[in-house]
């Protein structure tokens, strides 16, 4: 009875072995999709940011131009 328990000691090894090595091997790639998909709405949404920031920014400037194009204008 001792010699078989020594036996399956080992048994247990390989089948705990083989449960491991077919969870490690598992397709990952659903994980993959769905972080690739997240990394392509943040690049689109700091697209969209970086647009909004720098059409605010445009406006900001467009009118002191045109101020100081008026009173540039004038003076000849």
């Amino acid at each position: 009875m001792a010699a078989l328990a020594w036996l399956l000691i080992p048994l247990f090894a390989v089948v705990g072995a083989a449960i491991w090595g077919s969870w490690a091997s598992r397709n990952k790639t659903i994980g993959d999709v769905a972080e690739l998909a997240g990394y392509a709405r943040f690049r689109d949404a700091m697209e969209r940011a970086h647009t909004t920031t720098a059409d605010s920014a445009r406006t900001e400037r467009e009118p002191a131009a045109a101020a100081s194009a008026v009173t540039t204008s004038p003076s000849g």
